[in-house]
């Protein structure tokens, strides 16, 4: 399985070096900033955008859809996390080696890369966390995708990967993050809506500010359990 894309011939080839030429015509600084974004940068940016989507979500909406989203932006980097493991096996199994090793020329950003190739853990984990991110909300999902395109573009123009290997870690950054979704949910909803109901904690499920909205209007956490009927003033008073 190590002779994937060896043949100069094979697009995949043709397409690393189209991209990592332009690591070659760009001035030295701008290739230091892809550096740094490539293999730092944009997985920063991601989880600003899972912490920013968090913080909208908790003032915005019904307390049932502020307890779905952040259960999801939860799994968010849980997912991430789950994909990197799926790969450890995919890595060894395929034991693609690094472009760099079997193909001269390369503008090389980050040396001292000597694992497997595919698939690539930087586009797998900023899938599954965009993926993640779009299933909880779908605006910010937007944003959270196009930085995942964006890490996986960067790590070809960086000569640390094909474009096949980004290909394969968007489709498993994907797999992961929808196909365990429904028992992540399952398992992080209701833990998530006692969190929403604790005293203490209900902040990381819904703002105060929301919560007192939602106290005012009769839901959400503090609201007297169903079933139970709310004071009756006492009829003798009535009466008087």
């Amino acid at each position: 399985m190590a002779g994937l894309a060896l043949d100069g011939s094979n697009p995949d080839v043709s397409l690393l070096y189209d991209i990592n030429g332009l690591a070659k015509d760009a001035p030295p600084s701008f290739d230091r900033v892809m550096e740094f974004v490539g293999e730092y940068g944009i997985l920063v940016a991601l989880v600003l955008v899972v912490l920013c989507c968090w913080w909208s979500v908790r003032r915005h909406g019904s307390l049932e859809d502020s307890v779905t989203a952040v259960a999801g932006l939860v799994w968010a980097p849980l997912a991430a996390g789950v994909a990197v493991l799926v790969n450890v096996p995919i890595r060894g199994f395929v034991e693609r080696p690094r472009p760099f090793l079997d193909h001269k020329g390369l503008e090389v950003l980050v040396a001292g890369k000597t694992d497997y190739s595919f698939v690539s853990d930087h586009a797998t984990m900023a899938m599954a966390i965009g993926v993640g991110v779009f299933v909880a909300q779908r605006k910010f999902g937007l944003a959270a995708l196009a930085l995942a395109v964006i890490e996986g573009f960067c790590r070809v123009y960086m000569g640390v990967h094909y474009p096949t290997d980004v290909v394969g870690g968007f489709a498993l950054g994907t797999a992961v993050a929808l196909l365990l979704t429904p028992l992540a949910l399952a398992l992080l909803t209701p833990l998530l809506s006692a969190v929403s109901r604790s005293a203490r904690l209900g902040w990381f499920v819904r703002s105060r500010a929301a919560r007192e909205a939602d106290l005012a209007a009769g839901t959400g956490a503090g609201t007297r359990p169903l079933g139970i009927p709310e004071p009756r003033p006492d009829d003798n008073n009535l009466a008087a």
